[in-house]
């Protein structure tokens, strides 16, 4: 089975602006991949066998192997496929095949003919008109590398030995090169799936599109790729801050590798942050002071004096922009910026809202492959800003709030946006091939310019062990 190494990337200043035009995720399928691709899709298909079981049916327009009648093939052994990349160009096949032809002979009884031969075809990958990559024939050969009969060889003169040699290499071309096309047709379907609509539930759907044409190297294909988000048929707008990359890290030997930028990653919970809304009352801190207004006027002597006691209090957590990731060597940071608006939910108050407060929470992230999906687990870091916003009591020093929010954030919001993710960021489709041996690890790669809302960057260094997760 193909290795898959999926590589996170530091790139948590991006580029505000999108004229960069940068791709959110590049996928470097290895040829290792590939080959499992192509081999699947011609041993699953039995391509071959039904092409040659087609190609013997008596048709007006067949070409026959002269000198034998009741043409039919017995047996047709596993093809055995080698492949190879052509830089900028795409991908040749090499697949030895091993048969035997059956029939009447012209000099009387039955006669088989051991046939192997060899297949070469270039395929060229371009990008279609839907924008899915897509492999089309460039060229198909065939050599005849042996053909061997059950007569003797007496009964079967060089002259016709050659005589047959000469009509098989007519014959073969029509009877195995349609198989090139079959095949390649069943992988573009596969092309076709890894840019198909992924549902997302509430969030809409999410489909993978190429940026670029697809680039060939000497071991791998390379596919730049954006993501469409629609919501209720609608596209939605993402946080332009795609990945703009300076230099990519060098591709791992006999790997695939699946690269995500930082701003990826950012747009993915950007979609998914309006489930991220929560109103966070007493019952649900459990363990921490009571969630009332005299919790409240013991932390601010001020509002004690304009609060009532003992009245219930309801905190909505909502998401005002939207989330940054930071990606180093060393940690995965997703940064919240929140409203947290408190409220008396009594009845028989009339204060309504108190007060607001801008939070900005710094969440460690933590990555695992699950079931072709990327799933995020979050955990309170520090809480990097609070400030009050507005206020319908009057102003006050909003510092003393700052620890029993953040136990409350920890206690009760942010296991609610790990319910929400539980659902994963759907990974691109690799041609069939699942993402069981997965490896999760962040790198540094130089990056465009940086993104307002992020602290200042500082200089990170490659760590030479990334954290892997391996499945």
């Amino acid at each position: 089975m193909p290795r898959i190494w999926c590589l996170l990337l530091l790139g948590g200043w991006l580029a505000v602006s999108q004229s960069a035009g940068g791709p959110g995720a590049i996928l470097r399928m290895d040829i290792g991949t590939i080959d499992h691709a192509v081999s699947t899709a011609l041993n699953e298909s039995n391509v071959l066998q039904k092409l040659v079981e087609e190609a013997t049916k008596k048709k007006s327009n067949m070409k026959p192997i002269k000198g034998i009648s009741r043409l039919k093939v017995t047996d047709l052994r596993p093809p055995e496929i080698s492949l190879t990349l052509s830089p900028g160009m795409g991908l040749f096949m090499a697949v030895l095949v091993r048969m035997t032809i059956a029939g009447r002979s012209f000099i009387g009884g039955n006669m088989e003919i051991k046939v192997a031969a060899n297949l070469t075809a270039s395929a060229r990958l371009a990008q279609n008109s839907q924008g899915c990559p897509w492999f089309s024939t460039k060229s198909c050969r065939i050599t005849l590398l042996s053909a061997k009969t059950n007569l003797p060889s007496n009964m079967l003169p060089q002259v016709v030995s050659k005589f047959l040699d000469s009509s098989l290499q007519k014959v073969l071309p029509s009877l195995l090169c349609p198989a090139v096309d079959a095949v390649l047709n069943l992988m573009n379907a596969k092309f076709t799936t890894m840019t198909s609509t992924i549902p997302l539930g509430i969030a809409g759907t999410l489909r993978y599109a190429l940026l670029n044409p697809p680039v060939t190297r000497e071991t791998f294909i390379q596919l730049d790729l954006r993501t469409i988000h629609k919501k209720e048929g609608e596209e939605v707008d993402l946080p332009a801050d795609q990945l703009s990359p300076t230099s990519l890290p060098p591709k791992r030997e006999a790997a695939t590798q699946l690269i995500l930028s930082a701003g990826f990653l950012g747009a993915e919970l950007s979609v998914m942050q309006a489930s991220f809304s929560l109103n966070i009352s007493n019952n649900m801190i459990l363990g921490l002071p009571p969630l009332v207004t005299t919790t409240l006027g013991a932390l601010i002597p001020e509002l004690s004096m304009v609060l009532p006691p003992s009245q219930p209090l309801v905190i909505e957590m909502r998401e005002t922009n939207p989330p940054l990731v930071t990606i180093t060597p060393d940690k995965s940071i997703v940064r919240l910026f929140s409203t947290a608006e408190f409220w008396v939910s009594s009845p028989d108050s009339d204060l309504g809202s108190l007060f607001v407060l801008d939070v900005h929470s710094d969440l460690r992230a933590h990555f695992a492959v699950v079931e072709e999906r990327l799933q995020l687990s979050l955990a309170l870091d520090s809480l990097s800003q609070v400030a009050l916003a507005s206020s319908s009591i009057g102003t006050f020093d909003e510092l003393p709030l700052n620890r029993v929010l953040a136990d409350i954030i920890h206690v009760a919001y942010v296991p609610s946006i790990n319910r929400a993710l539980r659902g994963g960021v759907p990974l691109p489709p690799l041609l069939g091939t699942p993402y069981r041996q997965a490896e999760v690890g962040r790198l540094q790669v130089g990056m465009g310019t940086r993104d307002p809302r992020s602290s200042p960057p500082s200089r990170v260094t490659l760590n030479p062990a990334p954290m892997l997760f391996s499945f």
